[in-house]
């Protein structure tokens, strides 16, 4: 039985009449559209007239050949599969011609079912292929919902955090980044420049809390020669070493008053004025602060300038303390679990349900990095293949809730009863979190929607 093809066009590049006639009765039979050209350079003029998507070419030809057609293609041939043929060819010649983007080759003299046969298999790939580029797509539109440079989470309140730091990575606005500490202020700085349009350009980060006030101002702004006691040359200061890029400036609550009126200047004209120097210099960098204090109740205390203030909140983004989004610590554990067995060489395969619960009850005072810290702690303790409570600092049990949650719904030491009350307890609050909505929960839950169906049946919830 003769191999069937699809509808396809086809351009068929051959010197001899004979062989583009028997290759057209053939193809044509198998319901393609057929084209011809006598030889290479004909060949690229029927590429600039219309696209094909499949070319049968010999290697042997007058003007020319194959394999410099082939090279003189280059992106024409993108997406086109290209089949070589000669009846002088050999091995090398075939693997020569793949070097160059061909996808196969067939000797003449062949039989009609050779070529279907081939251009069948061709195409049984090139699907393959644009399954996996969909797949990747998707993949990939998927890992961006839950990822924003360094940062990962799977809480609808980090989503939007990450949809907001997307739209500030497009433009050169200045930044105002705020949250508790260990909440990753300065990771979602750093994925905005990394996403933006100076991403190649310098990215200084500064700690205004942790610069001596008599040292910062010219570490900010740089010094002349002579300009104090020990100023024997002209220094660079963090905002000239940033032009062209981005300055992040961490703790920006703790900046001294002098420091913040020349601050200010430099948002509203992008000048600064080294330590020594009688005129301004200018620079192009762009402004990303933040702070774990509250700056408006610093703003009316008088610690901090009102007129500051509003220029530096152009856009504000607020990152979610970890123990308003529970949500997300199964997903980073997970991350953690993985980044702390490659770090430590370990192969530590899980985290128990009976810790899991205690991370869930646990309330988090130091964000993600406290998060970060105990998992690598758990990694490093662990010589089993699961992460136990034991294997947890004691505060987070004593917080109290871990054992509990699990107490009550499970007796003895089963893990599997374990698991099904933590699967029942996160299914509620993905379901209370997203208003009833089954799909986004089964999104929060990385669980496909039949499946949450099915655990919701199981579980006696409401559906």
């Amino acid at each position: 039985m003769a191999a069937q093809v699809s509808a396809k066009r086809i351009l068929v590049v051959d010197d001899e009449e004979n062989m583009r006639h028997m290759l057209a009765a053939v193809l044509r039979k198998a319901d393609c559209a057929v084209d011809f050209a006598a030889n290479g350079a004909e060949a690229l003029e029927r590429l600039d007239q219309a696209r094909y998507d499949f070319v049968l070419c010999d290697i042997r030809m007058p003007v020319m050949g194959g394999m410099e057609f082939l090279q003189a293609a280059g992106e024409r041939l993108r997406d086109c599969t290209v089949i070589m043929m000669s009846a002088y060819g050999t091995i090398d010649t075939a693997i020569a011609a793949m070097k160059q983007g061909a996808y196969d080759y067939i000797a003449k003299p062949f039989r009609p079912d050779e070529v279907l046969l081939t251009l069948r298999k061709a195409e049984e790939r090139e699907a393959l292929r644009r399954e996996n580029r969909a797949l990747k797509e998707r993949i990939r539109s998927y890992e961006k919902d839950f990822q924003f440079g360094s940062l990962v989470a799977s809480s609808r309140a980090m989503s939007a955090v990450f949809e907001l730091a997307r739209k500030a990575a497009r433009y050169a606005t200045t930044v105002l980044v705020l949250g508790e500490s260990g909440t990753g202020k300065e990771l979602i700085a750093r994925g905005i420049h990394a996403e933006g349009p100076r991403a190649a350009k310098p990215w200084v980060p500064v700690n205004c809390g942790g610069i001596p006030e008599t040292l910062l101002e010219s570490e900010l702004f740089g010094y002349r020669k002579g300009a104090f006691t020990g100023a024997d040359r002209n220094k660079k200061g963090l905002f000239q070493e940033a032009d062209g890029g981005t300055i992040f400036l961490d703790e920006i609550g703790e900046l001294p008053a002098p420091l913040q009126v020349k601050l200010l200047r430099v948002l509203q004209e992008n000048e600064i004025r080294p330590v020594g120097e009688t005129r301004p210099e200018r620079v192009d960098v762009r402004v990303i602060a933040a702070t774990a204090r509250n700056l408006e109740e610093a703003v009316r205390s008088g610690r901090f300038r009102e007129d500051l203030y509003y220029r530096l909140k152009v856009l504000t983004i607020v990152l979610p303390p970890l123990r308003e989004r529970p949500e997300d610590i199964p997903h980073l554990a997970r991350h953690f679990l993985a980044r702390f067995n490659a770090k430590l060489n370990k192969q530590v395969r899980e985290i128990s349900p009976a810790a899991l619960a205690w991370m869930l009850e646990y309330p988090w005072p130091g964000n993600v990095r406290e998060m970060e810290n105990v998992i690598e702690r758990a990694v490093l303790l662990c010589e089993e293949a699961v992460i136990q409570p034991e294997h947890l600092p004691a505060e987070l049990g004593a917080a109290g809730g871990g054992e509990a949650a699990v107490g009550e719904a499970v007796s003895g030491l089963s893990l599997k009863r374990a698991q099904r009350a933590i699967e029942k307890r996160l299914i509620r609050q993905a379901l209370e979190q997203t208003g009833g909505n089954r799909t986004q929960a089964a999104r929060l839950l990385e669980i496909s929607h039949p499946s949450l169906l099915s655990k919701m049946k199981a579980y006696g919830i409401a559906l």
